[in-house]
């Protein structure tokens, strides 16, 4: 049996950035890096025009010496309030109230809060308290397809359940000046601020994709590929040289778990550039096919656990026919990916 899937709602961080207020705030703090010139020239190819940040560049936890407390207080409060816009956004669009719910699957990274983004939109949202709760606090930039995946899950378990995803993130918590290596300043870039929502049912509520079946798959020996990392001055993103070949790592798994047939569309995690191109070859697909994803790097940057669902809200715009055989495919530290196999319901 199928879930399906409402239009997501996105909302996104209120401060406009330009790639180019970025290059020049790293030519500011950084006046002496001896590869200044191949920062600058890797920062304008990360594929982002614009992204949109929850406090201005120059704030205290971004650009400024704001030490842990302060970036994460900001950064989850930030994400709460944004994921409450996207919860209420999502529910008007399925045509609920806050009691129709019966779970609520969250996706959240940045910021370190305990109870976490479930329990706050419990209250927030005024849901019942005795709505089940899967809270997902590790998968950053996977979080969004694993969420969906859970939901799903639950779907299935209780046929006639509605259950709510959120996903939110303040990857802007990242942006920190003490971190000097080129894969850090490129993350300057690549990075932005935003919440999304939708509702998962086993009846279709209006158009969208039911979800037919999913992937999870790990790694082998991927654990230093991407990591977090917390230290007196903030929070930290580091990567290694092992991380660029990560997505052609898994997409073998993914293409066996998928079979050779090209689908009619996809909604891919734009991670970045190579990560979307990459992806697009393994499935056969042009760049007209993953437009929404390079479209979505390009105007908001790697919104994390968000992007897929800003992918798939950005799919509703110009819808595949009825019946269309789709993928989502999205990738995070670990190095692990959730992927989920899916048709459109018009």
């Amino acid at each position: 049996m199928p879930a399906y899937v409402s239009r997501p709602q996105t909302v996104f961080g209120d401060h406009k950035v330009t790639t180019a207020e970025i290059a020049d705030d790293i030519r500011v703090h950084h006046p002496d890096h001896p590869r200044l010139a191949a920062i600058l020239r890797v920062v304008g190819n990360c594929g982002v025009h614009t992204r949109y940040f929850t406090r201005p560049v120059d704030s205290p936890g971004i650009a400024g010496r704001g030490g842990i407390s302060l970036r994460a207080e900001t950064a989850f409060q930030d994400s709460v309030d944004m994921a409450e816009r996207a919860a209420h956004s999502a529910l008007d669009t399925a045509g609920l109230a806050a009691e129709d719910i019966d779970a609520v699957v969250t996706a959240h990274v940045t910021g370190w809060a305990v109870p976490n983004l479930d329990v706050h939109l419990v209250a927030r949202l005024g849901l019942r308290p005795t709505v089940r709760r899967i809270a997902l606090t590790t998968l950053a930039c996977a979080g969004g397809a694993q969420a969906l995946l859970r939901a799903a899950d639950l779907v299935a378990a209780r046929p006639g359940s509605k259950v709510l995803v959120v996903a939110a993130e303040v990857i802007s918590t990242v942006y920190n000046h003490a971190d000097t290596t080129i894969e850090s300043m490129i993350y300057k870039a690549l990075f932005g601020d935003a919440a999304a929502a939708t509702v998962l049912t086993s009846e279709p509520l209006g158009p969208g994709i039911a979800i037919d079946d999913s992937l999870e798959y790990v790694l082998p020996d991927s654990l230093d590929r991407y990591q977090g990392r917390i230290g007196t001055d903030g929070f930290h993103f580091d990567s290694t040289k092992k991380a660029l070949a990560a997505t052609d790592d898994v997409l073998p798994a993914v293409l066996d778990w998928h079979g050779p047939q090209k689908p009619d569309f996809a909604v891919i995690h734009p991670g970045g550039p190579r990560i979307i191109s990459d992806t697009a070859t393994a499935l056969s697909l042009s760049s007209h096919d993953v437009r929404h994803s390079s479209e979505t790097l390009a105007d908001e940057g790697n919104l994390g656990g968000v992007s897929v669902l800003r992918v798939l809200e950005r799919t509703h715009a110009a819808p595949p026919a009825d019946g269309a055989e789709g993928v989502m495919v999205a990738f995070g530290p670990g190095f692990a990916t959730a992927a989920l196999r899916c048709h459109w319901q018009a």
